[in-house]
């Protein structure tokens, strides 16, 4: 489980260090809360966390998919599901933007940067304002 290795690696790593994850945080609360602990016991050991939180904008957040029938299919369990986009667009766009902002609130509780990624963007373009933003922080 992606939470023990973080907690493994908060107790492994003696000296202060720059730990980076990349990570699209799709998980259920239940296991939110306890990797948002993990990255927790990795601030608490003094260790300084980037969470970069991949997405896709388009897809993932705009939902911008034609009014049509879909089958989406959950990459980790299998299950699939038949809607028309527009019967639950509305929803899933309140969902998606109140699941974001819960991240963006438990990351800001735990001192973690949160450095939204979006997918369909190079390197450079999700990397570099990163990095000026820290340039002139220093």
């Amino acid at each position: 489980m992606v939470t023990d290795t973080l907690h493994q690696i908060a107790e492994q790593i003696h000296r202060r260090s720059l730990v980076v994850i990349f990570s699209d945080m799709f998980e259920s609360n239940k296991q939110l809360d306890e990797l948002m602990l993990a990255l927790g016991h990795l601030r608490h050991n003094k260790h300084e966390v980037l969470l970069f939180h991949t997405f896709d904008r388009t897809l993932e957040y705009d939902f911008a998919f034609e009014n049509r029938l879909y089958r989406f299919v959950d990459m980790e369990t299998g299950k699939e599901v038949k809607v028309h986009a527009n019967n639950i667009r509305e929803y899933y766009q309140q969902t998606i933007q109140n699941f974001f902002h819960e991240i963006k609130v438990q990351c800001g509780n735990y001192q973690i940067d949160m450095i939204p990624a979006d997918i369909t963007k190079g390197f450079d373009q999700i990397l570099l304002p990163y990095l000026l933003k820290r340039e002139h922080m220093l």
